[in-house]
């Protein structure tokens, strides 16, 4: 009985450290939620950490108990270096959940739902990367902790740290793009230069911030497509930042008209379209011609809205609505294109035509006659051109067969 109840001591020791560990993390939830009563939102958020308190105080427990229990036990010091690495990843792991408590708690208090958000939305993107950057932190020191437990590992550490001159050369090359884009995070993080649920323009593509983390950044596309670009462009190339400030915002809506355009009476009719919607802001409503040339009037209708959605919608509803106000009320303001007809020759009044005569047979007058330049006569030429004293020179070359040309001769006389 004595040997039995030595060999299961540990184990009851053990299950008791359990049980105390369990009732321990039970009483600080209790506690925890008792010192924070007014904030009912903290009930939900702590179910995170429940698991890994529970874990935490447990895995102490044990090891304490065990460290106490009396007697040479052979696997004391295997169950003990397993106890301690499953508590480093225990206390890792409720640290992480603490990070994400607070982050939690954070943008739970400061909401991106109200109408002027633009602090919430810098401090949700601090909060966000910072508790990013403190649980890569963590794991770091966590792993590392693990592998300092190992006795075959801290000599290997020692080794490794005395080259660690050409790794860290090695290192920094290879990872050089990628630390650029960790720096341009941090960067973005806490310069204000964005923020998450910002309103942008990047490569064309209007959209909003939707993440940001410390190597690239999510830009939620107007169209549900989503738009992923690196830390470093925003930090290198510019872009446009419609809620860098305040989300107010101002467009145009513009308008080709005919000459005869009524100015008055559509400025009339801007003032009740903008009357009767909620698009508006009331702070610019201005509707002015801007260009007259080729025919055409401009109007340029200049509004404003409290955000970028509500302007396009708005700058659709006024061309829509006076589109129609043109159509059914002033047809003639529309865009016209006019051609105009010369006359045909014989509707020429026979006044004009005499003009006409007259003009021309003085243009006959006084034009100058261009006579064709004449080809040298061929008794002047010099060459064996057919003429008679070419002929001539032939036959004192050529000798024998001279009469082969008489013929020709005969020819060339008679037209002389």
């Amino acid at each position: 009985m004595q040997e039995f109840l030595t060999h299961a001591m540990p184990f009851l020791t053990m299950a008791l450290a359990v049980v105390a560990g369990l009732v321990l993390s039970w009483l600080v939830r209790r506690i925890v939620l008792q010192l924070n009563r007014n904030k009912p939102e903290l009930r939900e958020i702590s179910r995170v950490a429940r698991l890994p308190l529970r874990f935490s105080l447990c895995l102490i427990a044990v090891r304490t108990a065990l460290a106490t229990t009396p007697g040479d036990i052979e696997w004391r010091g295997t169950l003990d270096h397993v106890l301690l690495l499953a508590l480093i990843v225990s206390l890792a792991w409720l640290a992480i959940a603490m990070l994400l408590i607070v982050e939690m708690m954070v943008l739970t208090r400061y909401r991106v739902d109200v109408a002027d958000n633009r602090r919430a939305r810098r401090l949700r993107t601090q909060v966000i990367l910072a508790r990013r950057i403190a649980v890569a932190l963590i794991v770091v020191v966590a792993l590392g902790s693990m592998m300092l437990t190992f006795p075959a590992i801290q000599a290997l550490g020692a080794g490794l740290l005395a080259s660690a001159g050409l790794i860290s050369i090695v290192a920094g090359l290879a990872a050089q793009t990628s630390l650029i884009n960790v720096f341009a995070g941090i960067q973005l993080a806490f310069t204000d230069a964005i923020r998450v649920d910002d309103v942008v323009v990047v490569q064309k593509e209007w959209g909003r911030i939707e993440e940001i983390t410390l190597t690239y950044v999510v830009v939620h596309i107007w169209d549900d497509r989503r738009l992923i670009l690196p830390s470093t462009y925003f930090t290198t190339t510019p872009f446009e930042n419609w809620t860098r400030r305040q989300s107010e915002v101002m467009g145009t809506v513009e308008f080709d008209l005919d000459w005869r355009a009524p100015v008055e009476a559509m400025r009339a009719e801007l003032k009740k379209v903008l009357a009767d919607t909620p698009l508006w802001d009331n702070r610019v409503g201005v509707l002015q011609i801007t260009d007259a040339t080729a025919g055409f009037v401009r109007v340029r209708i200049l509004v404003s809205a409290a955000d970028s959605a509500s302007l396009f919608d708005l700058r659709c509803l006024i061309r829509e609505e006076l589109v129609v106000f043109l159509q059914q009320n002033h047809p003639t303001a529309l865009p016209h294109v006019r051609l105009e007809s010369l006359p045909s020759a014989g509707s020429i009044p026979a006044d004009a035509a005499s003009d006409a005569g007259k003009r021309s047979q003085r243009l006959r007058k006084d034009s100058v006659t261009v006579e064709h330049p004449r080809h040298p006569d061929p008794h002047d030429s010099q060459l064996f051109t057919g003429s008679i004293e070419a002929i001539q020179r032939s036959r004192a070359f050529t000798g024998p067969g001279q009469d082969v040309f008489e013929d020709r001769d005969n020819a060339i006389s008679s037209q002389n």
